[in-house]
């Protein structure tokens, strides 16, 4: 009597383990080898006062794409988030400027006050759009293009094409202040990755946010606000956008109309290279913290190797397609 055995072979078993290790840690990988190769190929990569830097430019479109990985989570996408920067600086920047032309009677305002007003409006600005796909079935990419438009002619309407010059320091501190040594961009960044990562993982909202995400139909079906979900993560996206254009004010010193244009395709380009999928339902903040970094990273380094920015767009894109292949294949065989 013979005894088939139906183990896999050794070599099939590696190959498992390989794929899975690659599935799991392949984007912190990719970032390893990244930053390997930069450091050892310009001199000045690995110094603090670079590495201080690209943590600054990656602070704010880390902020942006947290913000989105939430609406991505759940099969939508946002295409407003840099016109919202721009509305909300230039709003907030409005209540902390010493400019006579520019500021709002009464004003300056304590810095506070124009934070809390700025996050206010991005806030809105996602409650409406929020609105607008959760009860009115209005495909995200239409509600999103709709309010980038909208904002950015709000934005030029708002400061009459005019930047608002002259902020106060107090308000300039949350761009071009320090926390113990880190700059304050930094250390809101990192505020805003733990509390959205305690968020999707150890709360029952995040557990939704997955749920409606892999199976919308399912997750009604068992009792969850589907509605309510998917207005609350174009809510988050639309704050996270605010409190990122504040930043990016209290950095120049001023607040722009023009700023944040194109903002939303590094912020959509982080979270599908960090592994967030298209499709809804499968993604960490974790990655789309690193694919932040890799972008940041690989900006800073064309740089310093003085390679024209735009090899930097192109080098983005097949980033952003090469990452969109590989979640297709893991989802579909």
């Amino acid at each position: 009597m013979s005894v088939t055995d139906n183990s896999p072979a050794p070599s099939q078993t590696t190959s498992a383990r390989g794929r899975l290790i690659l599935q799991e840690y392949g984007i912190f990988i990719a970032f390893l080898l990244l930053s390997g190769i930069l450091s050892v190929s310009n001199e000045y990569f690995l110094t603090p006062g670079n590495i201080s830097n690209v943590l600054l430019q990656t602070s704010i479109n880390g902020i942006l794409a947290i913000g989105m990985t939430f609406v991505i989570l759940t099969r939508g996408i946002d295409l407003s988030v840099g016109s919202v920067v721009a509305l909300s600086g230039i709003v907030a920047a409005s209540f902390a400027t010493t400019s006579a032309t520019a500021a709002i009677p009464g004003g300056p305002y304590p810095a506070v006050l124009a934070l809390a007003i700025g996050v206010l409006v991005g806030v809105a600005c996602g409650a409406l759009v929020g609105t607008i796909v959760s009860r009115f079935s209005v495909p995200a990419f239409v509600a999103t293009l709709g309010m980038l438009s909208a904002a950015r002619g709000m934005t030029l309407i708002y400061g009459g094409g005019k930047p608002v010059p002259a902020l106060t320091p107090d308000f300039r501190f949350i761009g071009t202040g320090s926390v113990a040594g880190l700059p304050m961009p930094v250390v809101v960044l990192a505020v805003v990755f733990l509390l959205s990562w305690w968020v999707l993982s150890r709360t029952r909202f995040g557990r939704y946010i997955y749920a409606v995400g892999g199976n919308p139909h399912a997750a009604n079906t068992s009792g969850i606000p589907v509605s309510r979900l998917r207005f609350s993560v174009y809510v988050i996206s639309g704050g996270l956008s605010g409190l990122a254009g504040m930043i990016l004010s209290a950095r120049t010193g001023s607040a722009l109309p023009q700023a944040g244009i194109a903002y939303e395709l590094d912020a959509i380009a982080a979270v599908v290279i960090g592994g967030t999928s298209l499709s809804g339902g499968v993604g960490r903040i974790t990655g789309t913290l690193i694919g932040a970094l890799i972008i940041g990273v690989m900006n800073n380094g064309l740089d310093l190797m003085g390679i024209q920015s735009y090899y930097q767009q192109v080098l983005k894109g097949a980033l952003i397609v090469g990452a969109v292949m590989l979640d297709q294949k893991r989802n579909h065989g």
